[in-house]
């Protein structure tokens, strides 16, 4: 079998939707000044650096950011890290869990970010957020965009999140469609690349829950999304390797969770995202406390794993990979920063290795096609924890035996072509796709100067 259970491709419907506001309340004297002028509130922020060609990042963080959005209830507040929380109420609605069946009464606010123009007219648009839910609360995101003939996208639902599981259960939507486009779990695509429809720009909409009466708000420090138009391709271009380089990163298998908690994805057999994930959590000095494991099993080892299984799991694609709730799980812990993106070779990779920062990257293969895996997948993900001097891929893949195992090194040619492309022959000999250089990168708030030049670097800061 393998490691991991491959991107849904084949939407089951959906029960119910959140209502969102729909008038926006004025905006605070101090808001309103800031943004009175929108020639000052440009839609890039200082030091913005897109990566080139086929990738565009555009993500909101700053107090400026915030404040140059449009509020429905909401506040910007000024802080060591800048956030988005709820003031005034702009209304209450009934949301259905249609997971739970239970339909509760909530406050909510709103905000929607400025209109970006892609450098990359895009076929496939990913959104990520990072965010503070506490009890009692919780936030769904939008997006809504502009194709080249002129004609606009519905708002579609990215995501509806809370990094607990109380109160909702964290899912994407299915069955969003406007016969141009559509959203697959986390991802929105074109449906026809080939007819050259692309989408030119965006906007983003978040809409922040609370329990009804209370103070409670869910605070968000970042949101952003990647746009991209990565052509068809079969294989790419070798790279020239850089000087080797390898980071010292915590080492988890999710093959030794087989059978623990099969109500989140079967268990750890499909474990690899939030696996890798919690691999880089704990690189970045971040894990549980005893009091958050207390619900594992005490005689499972590496407990923490289990965790990031059951707050990543997505209900409705019935899953742990969706690629944004990782992402959104590793920025709950103190001062992390996560984003969802796409890099264009591994020169990006090697230039993150040598700042310090590792990556989680998405493949599929088959079994023939990456030397000394021993399985082949339909959708995978590992951590790229370093290079060999002659330029070899060091990789910390969960899917091993045992933790002992988990380090791999695999060959660069190989392990290049199988992350990058984005066509590839089954072992049916069929035509599936290919995740095209899709990648998680975790980081901290404040990283060093090294660091931050290298996210310029691959267009992410």
């Amino acid at each position: 079998m393998p490691p991991a259970t491959p991107r849904r491709t084949v939407l089951a419907a959906l029960a119910a939707a959140a209502a969102t506001a729909t008038t926006a309340p004025a905006a605070s004297a101090a808001d309103a000044q800031a943004c009175a002028d929108r020639e000052t509130c440009t839609d890039e922020p200082a030091g913005h650096a897109p990566a080139p060609g086929l990738v565009d990042n555009r993500f909101w963080s700053t107090y400026t950011d915030w404040r140059c959005g449009t509020p429905a209830g909401t506040r910007a507040v000024a802080s060591h890290r800048p956030g988005l929380e709820i003031d005034t109420p702009a209304g209450r609605t009934d949301y259905t869990d249609p997971h739970t069946g239970r339909t509760s009464t909530w406050e909510y606010a709103g905000w929607t970010s400025p209109v970006h123009t892609s450098t990359v007219p895009a076929t496939e648009v990913i959104a990520s957020w990072n965010a503070h839910t506490p009890p009692g609360t919780w936030l769904q995101v939008e997006l809504r965009g502009t194709y080249g003939d002129g004609t606009d996208t519905p708002w579609f639902v990215m995501g509806r999140w809370a990094a607990g599981d109380a109160d909702i259960r964290r899912t994407s939507v299915d069955d969003q469609s406007d016969g141009k486009a559509t959203v697959w779990t986390d991802t929105f695509s074109i449906d026809d690349p080939a007819s050259g429809l692309r989408l030119v720009s965006y906007r983003l909409r978040l809409t922040l829950h609370r329990r009804p009466g209370t103070t409670l708000t869910p605070t968000v420090w970042r949101i952003g999304a990647m746009a991209s138009d990565i052509p068809d391709r079969f294989t790419v271009p070798a790279s020239e390797p850089g000087p080797g380089h390898e980071l010292v990163v915590p080492r988890y298998s999710q093959n030794i969770h087989v059978g623990q908690y099969p109500e989140y994805d079967n268990g750890g057999e499909a474990w690899c995202s939030p696996t890798s994930s919690q691999m880089i959590v704990e690189y970045w000095g971040r894990r549980p406390a005893a009091e958050d494991l207390a619900w594992v099993n005490p005689s499972y080892a590496d407990p923490q794993v289990c965790h990031a299984a059951r707050f990543t799991y997505d209900y409705q694609y019935a899953g742990c990979g969706n690629w944004p709730f990782n992402a959104a799980y590793a920025a709950t812990y103190p001062d992390m920063n996560a984003v969802v993106t796409r890099l264009r070779s591994l020169t990006d990779l090697e230039t993150l290795i040598r700042a310090g920062i590792p990556a989680i990257t998405s493949q599929s293969f088959r079994k023939d096609e990456l030397t000394g895996a021993g399985y082949g997948t339909s959708g995978h993900l590992m951590t790229v924890i370093g290079f060999t001097a002659d330029g070899d891929v060091i990789a910390n893949d969960p899917a091993s035996p045992g933790d002992e195992a988990v380090r791999r090194i695999y060959k660069r040619r190989e392990w290049e072509n199988i992350w990058l492309r984005t066509k590839r022959y089954n072992a049916s000999g069929k035509v599936v796709s290919g995740t095209g250089g899709v990648c998680y990168l975790y980081f901290p708030d404040r990283p060093t100067p090294v660091q931050r030049k290298a996210l310029e670097a691959v267009g992410v800061w």
